[in-house]
C-alpha cells in the first residue's frame, strides 16, 4: 500500500512530528482559543495559520534541499549525499521561528 513513498527513519519522524504538533494544536485551541495577530507575516493570522504557513515552509525547505543534495555533494566534494537530517532541523528551526514570531 505504501511502497511508493521512501519511508526512511527521518521521513517518518518528521511526518511523526506533524501529527504531534496537530494534536498539540488541537488540544492547545481548546484551552485557549486563539486570537488574530500580526508578526512578521504580511498579513494577521491564527496559530492554526501560522502552523499551516510553517508546515508548508518546512515541506518546502525538505524539497529543496533534497532536489539539491546530489548538487552539494558535488560542490563539497562529499562521498555521498548530505544527510536529511540537516533539512529535517533547519525546517523545524523555520516551522518554530513562524509560530513564534509570524
Amino acid at each position: 500500500m505504501f511502497e511508493w513513498m521512501a519511508w526512511t527513519l527521518p521521513v517518518a519522524v518528521f511526518f511523526t512530528c506533524i501529527v504531534l504538533m496537530l494534536v498539540g494544536m488541537t488540544v492547545w485551541e481548546f484551552k485557549s482559543p486563539t486570537t488574530m495577530r500580526k508578526g512578521f507575516l504580511p498579513l494577521e493570522t491564527t496559530r492554526g495559520d501560522r502552523l499551516f504557513i510553517g508546515l508548508l515552509s518546512a515541506a518546502y525547505v525538505n524539497l529543496i534541499f533534497v532536489g539539491i543534495s546530489g548538487k552539494l555533494a558535488q560542490w563539497f566534494s562529499l562521498g555521498e549525499d548530505p544527510s536529511i537530517w540537516f533539512s529535517f532541523v533547519l525546517s523545524m528551526l523555520l516551522l518554530a521561528l513562524i509560530m513564534r514570531k509570524g
